[in-house]
């Protein structure tokens, strides 16, 4: 317990013991705490519906603006700093974040689900269908989620690199709240983000979990169950706590890379195997169609749709944007961790675009590819039993279905699936414990491993307390509160940047004065030397006196003005009022 100095009671006591309490009640009163949770998604969802699509929809224009704004230049960093993952790099880095268990386990479901079961108010023949399906399934994995990124890593990563605080959530909201981040309020703004990071990974390990045990079904090898579910979360579990416990940062990360290309080699093989050509030409068309229509869809709450419209908002977009909410936290730190150097615009651009570039392209090839055979072959997608869609088989359906490659594509999804859990895991959890710990870069390892460990149990207690419906239940939940966190680190950020940018703005207009000030300077005081006679001419006097001056050297002065016969009294040479006896300007005699 050498890091045990460094343990933040106050966040991380709390936190630990709300997310116990969570699983000991799910575990011990399984039906109470069903009854529960699906009576609070009713209530949530039927009250603070129209505020979630509110608040994407203003993340969304806030990052838009600060990635085109006057902020742009600025450096979330020292001036002076170079950024400190290449482009490319960097680039690679925001597209394996826009990965994970959710693409692999919604990349054919869920628009094949938009297709079979459209959006309330959507009608029209199989081609409008498929269309507004793929582009609903857009909105959901698009700019929206990443926009509510954008808040939170942009925040934190001003604050941590540009003002060298901590890395914790409390911090990015300092502009705001001023030293009361020190104290309890502090405390309370870590402890909500340490249990949203916590349901976040425990929402995508459940959903992971429930595809990989159908795929084992899928291929005959075992049947699905709910004790097979458990048990598959205590060895992803247990495999994840030996990663964080190895401390081979480098293994995870060849691991991390390996799986990224086994995904890239799986959605090559859809690509080339499938509908090819109906891919290719739906992916542009579905771009555009999205593009023309995404305004609508992001303010439509389905409010004239009654009961209707307020379960399927609740299933599908209040759920994602509960998810995203939650996952906020842990995908703001990453970000911002991997950012240093690059400039607000680069940073918003680009979590904005590689990642809305990657989901477009999976889901117009898997969910292109599964719309395409069952509008080729009705019914070949859907699940026998139910006539519905299958969102824990679809993807092996749809690999079924493709020629020569089912098998060996099923067991490349799980293993995408379980890495991908593994790496997000032990990622999650280093997040948490750094949160737990005060915002210290290298936090204990027993504290590590306890995350770890809690993350499993708590997807094990949701799947317990009603399987998938309690984990959109729970990702919704814990939304509500840290998406009050996510308004005040985006009112942080344009307060410090506008501060800021006066400061800059300020000494750039003194530079350009003071520059502008020696410029003309040097140009008069160059003009006038080399032109002073005739910019200024000599005086008369200064003439008169410079004459005798000269002839003073050759023979007798020359009279002056006023000298000579007919001058008045008391004149004469050198006599006048007002000169010297040496012929000098003076006093008069």
């Amino acid at each position: 317990m050498a890091g045990a100095s460094t343990l933040a009671r106050g966040v991380f006591y709390p936190a630990a013991g709300i997310i116990l309490a969570f699983v000991l009640l799910a575990v011990f009163f399984t039906d109470a705490t069903d009854a529960v949770m699906s009576t609070l998604q009713g209530e949530v969802i039927g009250a603070f519906g129209w505020y979630y699509v509110l608040l994407v929809a203003a993340f969304v224009i806030f990052a838009v603006w600060m990635g085109l704004s006057r902020f742009g230049d600025i450096v979330l960093g020292p001036d002076d700093e170079e950024p400190d993952f290449k482009l490319p790099v960097w680039f690679s880095m925001l597209f394996a974040t826009g990965m994970g268990i959710g693409l692999v386990y919604y990349g054919v479901s869920e628009p094949l689900s938009h297709f079979v079961s459209p959006k309330p108010g959507v009608t029209g023949d199989d081609a409008t269908l498929a269309q507004a399906a793929i582009s609903q399934t857009y909105v959901h994995w698009g700019i929206h989620a990443w926009a509510i990124y954008v808040v939170a890593g942009l925040a934190l990563a001003y604050a941590i690199h540009r003002k060298g605080r901590p890395v914790s959530i409390r911090w990015a909201l300092e502009p705001v709240l001023g030293d009361r981040v020190k104290g309890w309020l502090g405390n309370v703004i870590d402890v909500v983000a340490i249990i949203g990071t916590v349901f976040g990974v425990a929402t995508s390990l459940g959903l992971g979990v429930l595809q990989v045990a159908h795929g084992l079904g899928y291929l005959d090898v075992v049947e699905p169950s709910t004790g097979l579910e458990i048990g598959l979360i205590a060895a992803i579990t247990a495999v994840a706590a030996m990663s964080v416990a190895s401390g081979l940062s480098k293994g995870i990360k060849w691991l991390s890379n390996g799986n990224m290309v086994l995904a890239g080699i799986v959605l090559a093989v859809v690509l080339v195997l499938g509908p090819t050509l109906f891919i290719l030409r739906s992916w542009v068309q579905s771009f555009g169609y999205y593009f023309a229509n995404v305004i609508q869809m992001t303010f439509d709450t389905l409010a004239f749709r009654g009961d209707e419209g307020l379960a399927w908002e609740s299933s599908w977009t209040i759920f994602y944007w509960g998810w995203w909410i939650s996952w906020a936290p842990f995908v703001g730190v990453f970000i911002a961790r991997i950012s240093r150097g690059r400039t607000v615009r680069e940073f918003v651009l680009g979590t904005l675009a590689v990642p809305m570039a990657v989901a477009t392209i999976w889901f117009s090839v898997f969910g292109g590819a599964g719309l395409h055979q069952e509008m080729t072959e009705p019914g070949s997608m859907l699940d026998p039993a139910t006539g519905g869609v299958n969102t824990d088989t679809a993807m092996f359906q749809l690999f079924a279905t493709l020629p020569g490659s089912g098998t060996w594509l099923a067991v490349a999804g799980i293993v995408l699936v379980v890495v991908f859990f593994v790496t997000s895991s032990d990622s999650g959890s280093f997040v948490v414990d750094m949160l737990a710990n005060g915002g210290d870069p290298n936090p204990p390892l027993w504290s590590r491993l306890f995350w770890a460990i809690l993350e499993g149990l708590v997807a094990a207690a949701l799947l317990l307390a009603g399987g998938l419906t309690a984990l959109q239940t729970a990702a919704i939940l814990i939304a509500l509160p840290f998406s009050l966190v996510l308004i005040g680190m985006a009112v942080s950020i344009v307060k410090e940047l506008s501060v800021e940018h006066r400061q800059i703005v300020r000494a750039e207009r003194r530079a350009a004065r003071a520059e502008l000030t020696e410029h003309v300077t040097q140009k008069v005081a160059t003009t006038l030397a080399g032109r002073w006679e005739n910019v200024l001419p000599p005086a008369p006097g200064a003439l008169r006196l410079r004459v005798p001056r000269r002839r003073d050297a050759k023979g007798p002065p020359r009279p002056g003005p006023g000298a000579g016969p007919g001058a008045g009294p008391g004149t004469g040479p050198g006599t006048g009022p007002g000169t010297s006896t040496d012929g000098e300007p003076g006093r008069g005699g």
